[in-house]
């Protein structure tokens, strides 16, 4: 392609997705700032912005302090066996076959450390399970490979897909080149850009978002349309398989505004690696904001206003 055909498609493109997208995007953007996102390079939890997410945090430090306390016992002993009871040490080995402290003890110990663990676990297990009444109810379905949104008590609905480069992935089926899928090209950084993304969110952002307040209970009713997919969110605690023909809920309440990004986490076909999902929490204003302009229809978008697709694709 000419240099300053590409060039004008690109200012074409920009020109497009800014008027199109910009103010739309900040209505529930505002100034929300990345919270949930991985980290090159970094290991360990994301922030846990619910209180499910620390308790399962809590846990499994305090699993990890007790495997880690069992890990060195254990490499203790075995030290000291090979040191104390090697051949040159204990040329004559003892003859007896049972230890009746020793067996008890080794039976009783382990069963009351499951015991305790148990204790802890149980009830963080049951705090997930046991779904509150919601203050806001969404059902995602997931699709092959994108996921769809319906706000079941105020009639919203509207599909989320990655924010992708030149080469795009869609639902279709169809024929393409996918010889270097997903590149951070020109497009996809003006993608991102003109719906507040910045180029360090590419392949986690998504043209739109699930949009909650802060501090209220939501519950998400999961199920899937073609395979099953997995609807989750690392900051919040929370991962549900979507299985076509069931639906399934998970809860969160979010206790900080930002922007938090999460990924389907169950193999689901080629594209399973770029079905992202993005929820935004904001204040209750900006979400009864949001709510009055996804009603009249400004939640889809979905349908970028961007020219020839197929052109784009072959650049």
């Amino acid at each position: 392609m000419p240099l300053t055909f590409r060039s004008g498609l690109l200012a074409g493109i920009a020109a497009s997705l800014g008027a199109g997208l910009g103010a739309r995007a900040a209505q529930a953007q505002e100034t929300l700032e990345v919270v949930g996102r991985p980290v090159n390079g970094e290991t360990g939890f994301q922030f846990g912005a619910t209180e499910l997410a620390r308790d399962l945090q809590n846990l499994d430090f305090m699993l990890l302090v007790i495997i880690s306390a069992i890990t060195l016992f254990v490499t203790v002993l075995l030290a000291i066996v090979v040191v104390r009871f090697n051949r040159r040490s204990n040329p004559n080995p003892a003859s007896f076959t049972h230890n009746t402290p020793l067996e008890v003890s080794w039976t009783v110990i382990p069963i009351l450390i499951l015991v305790f663990i148990g204790a802890y676990s149980l009830p963080v297990l049951f705090k997930q399970q046991e779904i509150p009444p919601g203050d806001v109810t969404i059902k995602v379905t997931g699709y092959q490979w994108y996921w769809g949104y319906e706000y079941v008590d105020e009639g919203i609905e509207f599909a989320s897909f990655l924010v992708d480069g030149s080469t795009k992935v869609d639902s279709l089926g169809d024929d393409q080149p996918m010889g270097q899928p997903q590149i951070l090209d020109d497009i996809a950084v003006m993608k991102l850009e003109a719906l507040g993304y910045t180029r360090d969110d590419f392949l986690l952002a998504t043209d739109t978002a699930v949009v909650v307040p802060v501090n209220k209970t939501v519950v998400m009713q999961v199920t899937g349309a073609d395979v099953i997919h997995s609807w989750t969110i690392p900051a919040f605690g929370v991962k549900q398989d979507a299985v076509p023909g069931r639906i399934a809920q998970l809860w969160f309440k979010p206790e900080r505004e930002g922007i938090y990004f999460g990924q389907c986490s169950e193999l689901c076909g080629k594209s399973h690696a770029y079905m992202p999902i993005t929820v935004k929490v904001v204040s209750e204003a900006a979400y009864a904001r949001w709510l009055e302009s996804a009603k009249a229809g400004d939640a889809q978008l979905s349908s970028l206003a961007v020219p020839c697709w197929r052109c784009l694709r072959a650049m």
